[in-house]
């Protein structure tokens, strides 16, 4: 192992490691696909290495960009990119492989790529692996975007650098989406799939466009190399000013805060216990000092000290008893105190959520009249009445979110607590992440804790995942994990998606719609927005995104919908080396 992983507790002394420390990985044999343990072991300058950790929480196996649930750190982002990016702190795009994108009328959407971008096995990157990638909507029901397939009519591509996609009824909302949320795959590795292992394959020779190449991969880590021929060098001025990144597996919240704090992690995003008493001042140097500080930087220097990530859901499981029933549902939603998790498990880091689970930034989009009406808040009176007139006849229900998750796994013995309180048996339960990860997408769980809907510039995105018709087997895209089947929801899901952004009054019609049946039936109960944890460690690199500086207002995450979706790799390009 190349690190000492190590707990430790909150506020000891630890020596950072030195400057000329070398890490060893793995490296990738001639056919591009990780080494074995017998293979050659590599080694990489610390002042040259980018040290994350926080995303991956089992060995990385696969880099496939359809597989949202199953990829390594960097898949999405520094392998694969998307034709926009989105910034969720201004609210707008930003040109990526594609140089622009308009509707030329109100069925017909085109789009100019840039010039000259090669994959990096050297071949063109062209229309033909735009239109292919669209379509994929339409031919594979398994890839993330299928949703979109119905509203397609047809891709043309006039030339190598044009794509027309042609609708048979606009998608805007759903295009929109499209446009920052899913990568584009090369067409002439993706159609010698077959179509499952276009969704689920591993995918472990990636070819991509990003800025970053494959370079070695172990149980404990995946490795990146900067590549010399990205596009963004010419087109943006953009280089990384590291040669290597290298994503190291997270054990438990307690041990990374070790590894932080020793040197060993520059950038942590994970929940990190008392991470608010280790923030450095504005004046820090980066290094250990006289009075105690350690070089860590937050994107807020105060509280809340992190960005809003996503919403933190217990997610019901609606095919089992007593799960499917709606006045059970709703007497857990009314037994649970969230305000308690977010003052005494967090701090008050984050906050409570508003029932309807969207975002602060999407607070306009709510009904205040839906939200009196059906919305719910702690009340154990009431969670009893419900509790009796539900189906529930005193079986014990489990709760399950990954081990080593410290924050999440102290706030499930509070709601298994509050439960009790009002007369439900409930158990905690804590398998591996990959375990967990499994059994959502299999269905055999009863409720678990759940955070896969992320920021957005419109609400659209986040029913899209609560309703998401029709249900598989195997729900692998992260979609409709609780299995509600409610095809009036799905159908305003869909109605919403063809009406342009322009049209506020009919948008805002259907988001109270979706509001009153997702309040009235409790597919989820949304609990607390979960921070988007970025702990920095300034020992060897410095100009991380920081609220403070008005450069550099990027996303702070390396987690896929953020690194390879909104500004995380031009976070990465900000980074320079200390000295």
């Amino acid at each position: 192992m190349f690190i000492h992983k190590r707990k430790m507790a909150v506020g000891f002394v630890v020596a950072v490691a030195a400057a000329s420390l070398m890490l060893p990985l793995l490296s990738v044999g001639a056919s591009g696909a990780p080494r074995h343990a017998s293979d050659t072991v590599l080694s990489f300058p610390r002042n040259e290495t980018v040290y994350t950790s926080g995303v991956a929480y089992s060995a990385p196996t696969a880099w496939n960009p359809m597989n949202l649930g199953n990829i390594a750190t960097g898949t999405q982002g520094l392998l694969y990119e998307t034709l926009f990016l989105y910034n969720p702190i201004t609210n707008g795009y930003i040109p990526w492989l594609a140089k622009s994108g308009t509707w030329t009328n109100a069925s017909t959407y085109t789009i100019v790529l840039r010039n000259g971008i090669k994959w990096s096995n050297g071949s063109a990157f062209t229309s033909a692996d735009v239109a292919y990638t669209i379509m994929l909507a339409k031919t594979n029901p398994a890839v993330p975007y299928s949703n979109l397939g119905p509203f397609i009519a047809s891709v043309t591509t006039p030339d190598a650098a044009t794509v027309v996609v042609h609708f048979s009824s606009a998608a805007y909302t759903q295009w929109q989406n499209f446009l920052w949320h899913n990568p584009i795959v090369n067409k002439a590795i993706w159609s010698g799939m077959s179509a499952a292992d276009q969704v689920t394959g591993a995918n472990a020779t990636p070819i991509g466009t990003g800025p970053m190449l494959l370079n070695a991969a172990n149980d404990q880590e995946v490795a990146y190399s900067t590549n010399p021929n990205w596009w963004g060098i010419k087109d943006l001025g953009l280089s990384f000013k590291f040669k290597y990144l290298v994503d190291i597996v997270n054990g438990s919240n307690n041990v990374e805060l070790g590894q932080l704090l020793e040197g060993n992690i520059d950038i942590s995003n994970n929940f990190l216990p008392g991470i608010a008493s280790l923030v450095s001042s504005p004046a820090a140097t980066g290094q250990l000092n006289a009075t105690g500080g350690y070089g860590i930087l937050t994107y807020y220097p105060k509280a809340p000290y992190m960005l809003s990530a996503n919403t933190v859901w217990l997610e019901p499981n609606m095919t089992l008893a007593p799960m499917n029933n709606l006045n059970f549902r709703k007497a857990v939603a009314y037994a649970i105190n969230p305000a308690q998790i977010a003052s005494v498990i967090y701090d008050n880091l984050v906050d409570p959520a508003n029932p309807t689970g969207l975002l602060p930034n999407l607070n306009p989009f709510i009904s205040k009249s839906v939200l009196k009406q059906y919305g719910f808040s702690y009340n154990p009176k009431l969670a009893k009445q419900f509790l009796k007139a539900s189906s529930y006849k005193g079986q014990n229900i489990t709760i399950q979110d990954p081990v080593g998750w410290t924050d999440w796994n102290t706030a499930t013995q509070v709601i298994v607590q509050d439960l009790a309180a009002v007369g439900i048996k409930a158990t905690a339960f804590f398998p591996e992440y990959a375990a967990r990860e499994a059994n959502l997408t299999d269905g055999t769980y009863d409720f678990a804790l759940d955070n896969n809907a992320g920021p957005s510039s419109n609400p659209w995105s986040y029913f899209d995942r609560v309703f998401q018709l029709p249900i598989l087997k195997k729900q692998t895209a992260q979609l409709n994990w609780e299995r509600d089947n409610n095809p009036a929801a799905w159908a305003l899901v869909q109605k919403l998606g063809t009406i342009p952004s322009t049209n506020v009054a009919a948008s805002q019609a259907i988001y109270a719609q979706l509001e009153q049946i997702e309040l009235s039936t409790l597919p989820e109960i949304p609990l607390w927005y979960n921070g988007a944890w970025a702990q920095y460690n300034t020992t060897y690199w410095k100009d991380y995104p920081v609220s403070t500086n008005a450069k550099d207002q990027y996303t702070p995450v390396m987690w896929g919908g953020w690194l390879g979706n909104m500004t995380t790799v031009l976070a990465l390009a900000q980074l320079k080396p200390v000295g």
